[in-house]
This record gives C-alpha cells, sequence and structure tokens, in this order.
C-alpha cells in the first residue's frame, strides 16, 4: 500500500523533472565559446594586476625593512 504511494511519488516527480528539462534554454556553441574567451581573458589579466602588486608590495617591505 505504502509502495504504491512512493512510486506515485516518484513517478511525478520523474514527469516534473523532465517538464523542468524541457523549459531549459541552452546556449549556442557560439555563446559558450564568446563566454570562455571573456573568463579566460579576465583571469589573465586578474593574474596580471596581482602579480603586479605583489611585487610592488614586496619591494615596498624590503624597502622598509632595510631602512
Amino acid at each position: 500500500m505504502g509502495n504504491a504511494t512512493n512510486d506515485t511519488k516518484k513517478t511525478n516527480w520523474l514527469k516534473a523533472t523532465k517538464a523542468q528539462f524541457k523549459r531549459i534554454i541552452w546556449p549556442t556553441k557560439e555563446d559558450i565559446a564568446k563566454q570562455s574567451v571573456v573568463v579566460v581573458a579576465v583571469s589573465v589579466f586578474l593574474g596580471v594586476v596581482i602579480a603586479a602588486l605583489d611585487r610592488v608590495l614586496l619591494l615596498l617591505a624590503d624597502l622598509i625593512i632595510s631602512l
């Protein structure tokens, strides 16, 4: 008796999940490529900025220590 209720709940859940997947708007390959380029470019830019800040702060720390 309880088993039939679980089966019905599982079936309803699977149907609802399938309906939600049909509503998804998947990105095109071009959109994914553009977004990937932006992510890589921003990551490289931030890496350069962080490296430059690290270098400047290291030089300032060395200057302060040498006084």
